[in-house]
């Protein structure tokens, strides 16, 4: 009976999705310019089975997922020692502190169409983007997370008479490791967007964004929506794992 009720709690997530498709179905059939608009499910599911026999699909998502994982590591690793850098010294928060908050002000992708003017549209610019659209989250969090460390922490640390070595590697970065991990989060979800972002305005090379687009311009519409739902279930399968392996590897806060 137990399992019978946490089956149907579990389910209550797929009833809307459930009702989208329906509902998608229904008016795809209401005429030509809706079938074309709305594809219909068995022309999506026809698409989908010519991507996978042709290797399309997945040599664009492997693409798109190559080109986010690289732009996030360099991101993640800028924006950490950043971050950290601008909250323990006045100095460096004074120096960088004033263009860091002027350009995150600027929306990534009104910066492709300089990127591209300086440094064109192939690979090295698309990671470029990526890597800018992973830095700033990721500079804002581990810079809030090395400020609000409690001030006990640091006298613990004077305490046991620990170098500025140790006091960084057993009190500051421990403390400030939840703030990271949500940094990383964020990163991830603008480095995913900004890579698709990056194909479809530089539409040179593989990759999601340039499938949709090939296809729009192929009037192959059933294209187009496979390379949405890939992306958006791309996108929350990432952000899951990533929340469960941060859960999984912080869960030593949890201990008393």
């Amino acid at each position: 009976m137990n399992s019978l009720i946490g089956l149907l709690r579990g389910a209550r997530g797929l009833l809307l999705p459930a009702l989208l498709i329906g509902a998608w179905e229904i008016a795809s059939r209401q005429g030509a310019a809706q079938a074309y608009a709305l594809v219909p499910l068995a022309t999506i599911g026809h698409g989908l089975v010519d991507l996978i026999d042709s290797g399309a699909l997945l040599i664009s998502t492997l693409a798109s997922l190559q080109r986010t994982c690289i732009g996030l590591l360099i991101g993640v690793t800028l924006g950490t020692v950043v971050g950290a850098s601008m909250a323990l010294s006045r100095v460096i928060e004074r120096v960088l502190g004033p263009l860091y908050h002027i350009l995150r002000q600027v929306p990534i992708l009104g910066l492709i169409p300089l990127i591209a003017l300086w440094f064109g549209s192939g690979e090295g610019a698309k990671i470029l983007i990526v890597s800018l659209a992973a830095f700033y989250p990721m500079t804002l969090n581990t810079y809030e997370g090395f400020s609000h460390i409690e001030r006990r922490y640091r006298e613990v640390g004077q305490l046991f008479g620990f170098g500025p070595l140790q006091q960084l590697t057993q009190v500051l970065l421990p403390s400030a490791l939840p703030a990271i991990a949500n940094g990383v989060l964020h990163a991830l979800a603008f480095a995913w967007v900004s890579s698709v972002g990056a194909e479809l305005f530089l539409s040179t090379g593989a990759g999601l964004g340039n499938l949709m687009m090939n296809a729009q311009a192929g009037s192959r519409m059933e294209v187009v929506v496979i390379g949405v739902l890939c992306i958006g279930l791309l996108g929350y399968a990432m952000n899951q794992l990533f929340s469960r392996l941060s859960r999984y590897l912080l869960r030593w806060r949890d201990l008393h």
